[in-house]
């Protein structure tokens, strides 16, 4: 019988206890899935691969984030022992944020989703123009045009 979590028997209780169902209403991977896919959890992830960074210096990186929710995202981010936050003992205080070891991994697998939404983006773009959309209960159907990103060229 292959082995699963921790060394145990996919099938024994303590196994299925210790393995997440995203699948799950109340699984709390749910909560950790949302705070990994958000939009500034994504791009926080993805900046922190360059390194130890400053809140100003993240909040310039990601451009067009709030200081509310760039402190809201990490604070999960943190919460989920994906970041680390260095607080250094000076005046005026000092504080920098890095990934952990975890951080660093999911961090990669979310970069690897954001390069390949900007290589398809082109190709994402046009798709609404496509498909048009059916508005229910009727047989009206509403053409969507292309979507507009500020600042990007197809």
């Amino acid at each position: 019988m292959k082995n699963d979590v921790a060394g145990k028997s996919p099938d024994t209780l303590s196994a299925k206890l210790m393995r997440a169902d995203v699948f799950a209403e109340k699984c709390p991977s749910r909560d950790v899935l949302n705070d990994i896919t958000s939009r500034w959890g994504v791009l926080v992830l993805v900046a922190l691969l360059g390194g130890t960074h400053r809140f100003s210096d993240l909040r310039r990186k990601v451009n067009g984030v709030s200081e509310k929710m760039l402190a809201q995202t990490l604070k999960s981010l943190e919460r989920n022992g994906f970041v680390e936050r260095i607080a250094y003992p000076v005046v005026p205080p000092h504080v920098e944020y890095k990934l952990t070891e975890l951080g660093r991994d999911i961090g990669e697998k979310v970069e690897a989703l954001a390069d390949w939404v900007e290589v398809h983006l082109p190709e994402i773009l046009v798709a609404p123009a496509k498909y048009p959309i059916k508005t229910a209960g009727t047989s009206r159907v509403i053409q969507a045009g292309p979507a507009v990103l500020r600042g990007v060229k197809a």
